[in-house]
């Protein structure tokens, strides 16, 4: 069976929706301000990604809100723009016939630091920390099933940054197994001290305190990365029945992959490049038939160059466009599958998103990188990197459908 995607949810620092969302996106409009979830005064780093003007109320049912916190209310809101925009209806589908699979990450640290200053302010007794992560890493996946009754296959992939990729990964594998359709993506964030010092910590924090140059991947003055809330939903669902039902498809997910980094001191290369080889590899398609790459784009030095290596020793210097979005909504942890919701509208739109607000990369990075405005190009396969922290790597392979690329118009002009 394939997996198709047929609905987008995003929520994102520079657009709550997925037009809002776009559109910020393909002017360069970033959504990295100094923060004000907390007082970040005493840290080096103060910049992110903050969703601004976010008020539940105005999205979700009132019963929900005692029961969410806020990064479980931004998956609801995006899991609700996803199913809306498939034009699916859960209750119309057989009793175990859609399942939820997402990724979380740094959320569970924000939730988990509300329950230590329960505690401490009331001496009242709690769940420990552990118990405080591990109900969150379940709880986007379980208000979203309860909220739309999706009985099917549900699970939460905890990889970092990776965790994007890999849920979608591992709804493709349901899917091919026979539920007819996933929920899948996520939504994260740990904008909070308890979230914030650990990072700081890697010494991969961004400590610069303009936002329009605080996350400038594979530029020469890159000094690491800006931490950002949100993330996208998105609806796959098998080829067939979309067709049947009429649905628009965005893309196919054609190929996916996943490795570990080995040991540091094993003397082997990462695995970056083995990744990608083996996503294209799983999608039965040359690093020649790639029209874009959305990178990882840690706007660390040491690891552009690794990615940097990667993309040419796979495609050749300059060989491929090359783009990293996030570089205005931050690093977005398990949120990161808006990088795939991005790559599908890139695709559907035939317009490569610049590198927001990087000028150009430093010579050693010997790539195509867009910057300056969008790219117009006939896009029909795209390759997605991430990369978690610990040493996870994992690739996604889309490739677009009839529905969204034999349009007559050319590139220039669509709107």
């Amino acid at each position: 069976m394939t997996a198709v995607v047929t609905g987008i949810g995003v929520a994102a620092p520079n657009g709550l929706g997925t037009d809002a969302y776009w559109r910020a996106t393909l002017a360069g409009r970033g959504g990295l301000r100094p923060l004000t979830r907390f007082d970040a005064s005493s840290y080096p780093s103060k910049v992110a990604g903050e969703i601004p003007d976010f008020e539940a109320a105005e999205h979700l049912p009132s019963r929900l809100l005692p029961q969410t916190d806020r990064m479980t209310r931004l998956a609801l809101f995006a899991a609700e723009g996803a199913i809306a925009d498939a034009g699916l209806r859960p209750e119309e589908l057989p009793r175990y016939g859609a399942g939820v699979v997402t990724a979380a990450s740094g959320g569970g640290v924000e939730f988990g630091q509300r329950e230590l200053q329960a505690l401490w302010s009331q001496g009242k007794e709690h769940v420990s920390a552990y118990q405080s992560f591990a109900w969150f890493y379940a709880v986007n996946s379980g208000q979203i099933s309860i909220r739309h009754g999706l009985r099917g296959p549900s699970g939460v992939l905890v990889t970092e940054q990776a965790g994007g990729i890999d849920a979608l990964g591992h709804a493709r594998r349901h899917i091919r197994r026979g539920t007819p359709v996933v929920v899948s993506g996520g939504v994260d964030g740990a904008l909070c001290p308890w979230g914030w010092v650990p990072q700081i910590a890697t010494g991969q924090l961004s400590t610069a305190a303009d936002p329009e140059r605080a996350y400038l991947p594979f530029a020469a003055d890159a000094g690491g990365y800006v931490p950002g809330e949100g993330g996208a939903i998105l609806v796959l669902e098998d080829d067939e029945q979309a067709r049947a039902r009429g649905a628009r498809r965005y893309g196919e997910v054609a190929g996916y992959a996943a490795t570990l980094d080995p040991a540091p001191d094993s003397g082997r290369p990462p695995g970056l490049l083995r990744t990608a080889r083996l996503a294209l590899d799983d999608a039965g398609i040359g690093p020649d038939e790639v029209d874009v790459v959305f990178a990882d784009g840690a706007a660390v030095p040491e690891l552009d160059r690794i990615e940097s290596d990667a993309l040419t020793e796979l495609f050749g210097p300059y060989g491929v466009p090359v783009t990293v979005p996030k570089s205005m909504t931050g690093r977005l942890f398990g949120g990161a599958a808006l990088d795939i919701a991005t790559a599908l509208l890139a695709i559907r739109d035939g317009l490569i998103p610049p590198t927001a607000p990087v000028d150009a990369p430093a010579a050693e990075h010997r790539i195509d990188l867009v910057t300056g405005a969008p790219r117009p190009a006939r896009l029909r396969t795209a390759l997605v990197l991430a990369r978690g922290y610990g040493g996870f790597n994992s690739a996604l392979v889309l490739r677009g459908c009839h529905d969204t690329t034999d349009s007559e118009e050319t590139p220039d002009e669509r709107p």
